[in-house]
């Protein structure tokens, strides 16, 4: 498979800076103690709204990177955890593009059956260990019939403000969409796959009527 054929895979805009903020923080541009910009600031370098460089910075403070202090500001309390956190976002990226790569092989039925079926066991087992530290590990769940809220659009659904989930990718059949937009419709039998925090899956299961696993 030629790489010219590859999908590319981005994370959303909040991730990306909250990433761009770990790598200073253990490359020691932003000490532990110190306080960070104000958000107007931030959001300025970074060329974003302040919505956005709240999202970064409310991500690391769930991480234990930094910590928000009301009417003080945001300060660096942690450089392990900051290390820890790019270590696993790596370890993510790799997860997402393998996920990627293994559509695309099925779609053109050109990849050995045999390699293939060794790197999907290979991703679910990497991805079940990194589920249960890191938040970019994907969640996946079907929309079985019996779901509620099926044939609507993202946009309709309000899906993250209601769940605090990030959709990256929705399966309809053999066809996956990377970053489907706000009037992509879900509808049973769809995969979809989401980012977020245990609480977003639980949140995402109540938006479909779906029964958690146990």
């Amino acid at each position: 498979m030629s790489g010219d054929n590859k999908k590319k895979i981005t994370f959303p805009r909040y991730q990306q800076i909250a990433v761009a903020l770990a790598e200073r923080i253990v490359a020691g541009k932003y000490p532990v103690g110190s306080k960070l910009h104000a958000r107007s600031t931030l959001a300025s370098n970074f060329k974003v709204s302040p919505e956005t460089a709240r999202k970064a910075i409310n991500m690391l403070a769930d991480l234990d990177i930094m910590e928000v202090k009301h009417g003080s500001g945001a300060y660096i309390s942690s450089k392990e955890k900051a290390q820890e956190f790019l270590a696993n976002y790596q370890e993510t990226t790799s997860l997402t593009k393998m996920e990627a790569g293994i559509s695309q092989a099925l779609s053109k039925q050109k990849a050995d059956l045999e390699e293939l079926a060794q790197m999907v066991t290979n991703l679910v087992e990497r991805t079940q260990l990194v589920h249960k530290k890191f938040p970019f590990s994907p969640f996946e769940l079907v929309l079985p019939t019996t779901a509620t809220n099926l044939e609507r659009s993202i946009n309709e659904l309000n899906l993250w403000h209601s769940t605090g989930a990030t959709l990256i990718a929705i399966r309809h059949a053999d066809e996956l969409v990377v970053s489907p937009g706000p009037y992509a419709k879900l509808a049973a039998g769809d995969t979809i796959y989401f980012v977020g925090s245990e609480l977003s899956y639980e949140r995402v299961c109540n938006l479909f009527n779906i029964q958690l696993n146990n």
